[in-house]
């Protein structure tokens, strides 16, 4: 088995602030909070899920370390080809909810809004993209180890697609973090990301 799995990017979306908006129920700038309020949404129910994923692939990672599960070891081997599979779909499902968020994003370029708004949704476009990139590859990791758990004939492979992975992690994690330093920077414009999506609402 494989030691490790790099982190995933834990993303988080800004609200925009809508002074001097209310009651205007087609202003650009509340639509365009409205399609953040409603990616965070997704954003969060992906969170979730990769975490679990993790979770599941770090019990199944401990298990076959350890020697630990049933004893028969045709029926060990099935228990964490199942797990393995779950944890597989788990991420399949998170990746569905970030690509609904980044499809969701889509619409703030056709807004009329502030450059700087469009420039924040287009950095978190990035980041998303190469989330689900990276996410991808660790699918295929997932997939790997179902066939092989211990990795004993596809080591080679199973690294590959964790460096990949890694790579996409990283880029990430860069183009977030120049989100949200662009949010820092406007206040007056971004308000500061929430781990609760009701909060993004305006």
């Amino acid at each position: 088995m494989i030691n490790r799995l790099t982190p995933f990017v834990v993303i988080l979306l800004s609200p925009v602030f809508l002074y001097g908006c209310a009651g205007l129920a087609e202003d650009p700038r509340e639509q365009a909070n409205e399609v953040i309020s409603s990616a965070n949404e997704s954003v969060a129910r992906h969170n979730e899920l990769f975490e679990e994923t993790r979770s599941t692939y770090q019990e199944v990672k401990e298990q076959i370390e350890s020697g630990e599960g049933d004893a028969d070891e045709e029926n060990a081997f099935q228990q964490e080809r199942e797990q393995i599979a779950a944890a597989a779909d788990s991420l399949r499902e998170a990746r569905s909810e970030l690509e609904e968020a980044r499809g969701a994003l889509g619409e703030v370029e056709d807004l009329d809004v502030d450059p700087t708004i469009q420039e924040y949704a287009s950095l978190l476009d990035e980041a998303m993209a190469a989330q689900i990139s990276a996410e991808s590859s660790e699918i295929e990791f997932y997939e790997l180890l179902q066939e092989d758990p211990t990795l004993e004939d596809n080591r080679e492979d199973a690294e590959r697609l964790l460096s990949e992975a890694g790579d996409g992690y990283q880029e990430a994690e860069n183009a977030y973090q120049e989100a949200q330093d662009l949010a820092d920077e406007n206040p007056e414009l971004l308000g500061p990301a929430s781990t609760n999506p009701e909060e993004n609402g305006g």
